[in-house]
């Protein structure tokens, strides 16, 4: 054993601040928070301090933590098998998961391609949408771009990167990757001219103009629907899916729906893009897949697309790509018993109320002095914290309010995640009204800590 390395029990805060490399964490400033177990949307730190889990665990939580039926479903798994792999062969929970999940699906999605988590399946996506256009009947190879939106945010790996517009994640990683054709989000102003948010028809007017200057080079279009959440929670006009969607099919370009944030409720119903009756080419799902208990990605597609890969093994149109926990039975076992409960607990009919009571609180936490645009999207909100409401002037980044907010919510018993100087409020859909009461006065009392109010 090495000499700094820590005995069961002790030491463990030290070996996390010098060895533990935490994500999207500047580890100089790092302050040690080690949580050791929870039940429901509470979580309990080592020394027993309790918080409310206002970020559902970077987003993926569901039906809160230490759910009995979630529980008994990874433990009879267990029972079984806890891994085998997907290349070449199956297993009967997987299988079974695949079943349930096409059946939940928008229409026309019927084929399911199993990886380890959100960034997975969206290099899943844009890879299948690439090798479609090489294979299709005629194939069309020139089409290797891809449309994505404004400060959109699909993950960390390089093809994501590719498609993605938040440059403080992005744009030192721009020479490794390709770059999008952008659009500008409908849904908050462009970070770098402090230009306003086009309008539903200057947005579907933009779109239009690219495809139809563009359209035999393009792939696909990507998008998160309703919500961008790591943009800062920017919420799209209504319309805005539904026309991408329309213009997408008119210039025959497939689309591709991020729903790794939005899926599973979050919006208010299972997938955000029912809300405006969408069937995308490609569908991905993480986070909430599992209810928040194991890692786990989906990418859903249609006949059209899988039939494309079809041939014998001289024909080379397989899909060269995978991941080894791909499809692990583990993970589906308790996907399959989040499904249960959302059926059984007829979960998204009782979100309207709770839905309603964050609204109210969002509403009254946009008068504080300096508390700038707000925006909600089902159990999902966003706070700008701002140095003069008047104007809408922001603090200097270098000052970190966001984030100094964020850590003085623990002491007011809340754990809440901040983009920037944007707060987030996303917890799991199993919050009681009680409890977002809670959520939304510990919010309060940090914004108003580091605000000096």
């Amino acid at each position: 054993m090495r000499d700094d390395q820590p005995t069961p029990g002790s030491g463990l805060e030290a070996f996390d601040r010098h060895h533990v490399w935490h994500a999207f964490t500047q580890m100089q400033e790092y302050e040690p928070l080690l949580i050791e177990h929870g039940a429901g949307a509470w979580l309990v730190d080592t020394a027993g301090n309790r918080y409310l889990d206002g970020s559902a665990s970077m987003w993926c939580n569901v039906h809160g933590h230490r759910h009995p039926r979630l529980d008994a479903a990874v433990i009879a798994q267990l029972g079984r098998v806890a891994h085998t792999t997907n290349l070449g062969l199956s297993n009967p929970t997987t299988v079974e998961f695949s079943r349930r999940l096409v059946e939940i699906a928008p229409p026309g999605l019927e084929k399911v391609f199993f990886s380890g988590d959100g960034s997975s399946a969206i290099e899943a996506a844009l890879k299948m949408a690439f090798q479609f256009w090489l294979q299709a009947e005629p194939p069309q190879p020139a089409r290797t771009r891809f449309v994505a939106i404004g400060e959109a945010y699909h993950g960390d790996t390089l093809g994501a990167i590719g498609v993605g517009g938040v440059d403080r994640f992005t744009a030192m990683f721009a020479p490794l990757t390709f770059e999008a054709l952008r659009l500008p989000s409908p849904g908050g102003p462009c970070p770098h001219s402090g230009r306003p948010a086009p309008s539903l028809d200057e947005s579907l007017a933009g779109l239009d103009r690219i495809l139809a200057d563009h359209g035999n080079s393009i792939a696909a279009i990507i998008m998160e629907p309703l919500v961008q959440a790591a943009a800062g929670i920017y919420v799209h006009p209504s319309g805005f899916l539904r026309g991408v969607a329309d213009l997408a099919r008119r210039h025959d370009v497939l689309l591709i729906l991020d729903e790794v944030a939005t899926g599973f409720g979050r919006t208010g119903t299972m997938f955000a893009c029912e809300q405006e009756g969408v069937s995308p080419d490609f569908l991905c799902l993480a986070k909430g897949l599992t209810g928040g208990y194991l890692p786990m990605a989906a990418t859903l597609t249609t006949e059209r697309v899988w039939n494309a890969f079809i041939g014998s093994h001289a024909d080379r149109r397989t899909f060269f790509h995978g991941h080894t926990y791909g499809g692990n039975p583990l993970a589906a076992a308790v996907g399959i018993a989040s499904l249960d409960v959302f059926r059984d607990e007829r979960v998204l009919d009782s979100l309207p109320p709770k839905i309603a009571r964050l609204q109210e609180h969002v509403a009254r936490l946009s008068r504080l002095d300096h508390v700038g645009n707000v925006r909600q999207c089902g159990l999902v909100a966003g706070l700008d914290l701002v140095a003069d409401k008047a104007s809408g002037t922001s603090y200097p980044w270098q000052e970190k309010r966001g984030t100094l907010a964020c850590l003085a919510a623990r002491r007011h018993g809340a754990l809440l995640r901040q983009l920037g100087d944007t707060v987030v409020l996303m917890p799991p859909l199993c919050i009681t009204l009680a409890e977002i009461d809670h959520l939304a006065a510990a919010a309060e009392a940090a914004i108003r800590e580091v605000t000096d109010q």
